[in-house]
């Protein structure tokens, strides 16, 4: 598994649930209507249904590196200059930054280098643990990696404070 291998499996999963590859690029663009946001906020529960079905289909190793690639996606976007758009709870942040990661590369990478791009409240909590839940039903607990996905854990992305 490689960050190339864990974007297509994300997107595997959003053609199986009909793509919604127009609201998406709208999203990444910073054009996406609230109503078509609603839209998208609700499939994307589907598509980590469908994500979920993907990921136990993988072999132990590839599953354990999907799930280091995810924690360090949502390691990097933990910044204060992103949840200034998105929510203010640490588990609102946590499960915003979720979202992005699974809206798909191109709405990560447009939220990751301008963080005014990211909307408020479009959340997908499934998404933070998805393949953590799948390797502990499949393969027991994981190893720890040393690098937490909670909200606040990326001391670099707040140096003066974090939300209560």
């Amino acid at each position: 598994m490689d960050e190339k291998r864990f974007w297509s499996t994300i997107e595997k999963a959003w053609d199986s649930v009909g793509g919604f590859r127009t609201e998406r690029n709208k999203l990444a663009k910073g054009k996406l209507p609230e109503d078509e946001a609603d839209e998208l906020a609700e499939a994307v529960n589907e598509m980590a249904a469908a994500l979920e079905k993907e990921l136990s289909d993988l072999k132990r190793g590839d599953l354990l590196e999907f799930d280091r690639i995810l924690e360090r996606k949502l390691y990097d976007i933990d910044r204060a200059e992103i949840q200034e758009y998105t929510d203010g709870s640490d588990d609102g942040f946590l499960y915003a930054c979720g979202f992005i990661v699974a809206a798909g590369k191109d709405y990560y990478d447009a939220v990751n280098a301008k963080p005014k791009v990211a909307m408020m409240d479009l959340e997908c909590e499934d998404m933070c643990y998805i393949s953590f839940h799948v390797y502990k039903e499949r393969f027991g607990d994981m190893p720890h990696s040393g690098i937490s996905r909670e909200s606040c854990s990326n001391k670099a992305g707040w140096p003066n404070s974090a939300p209560e």
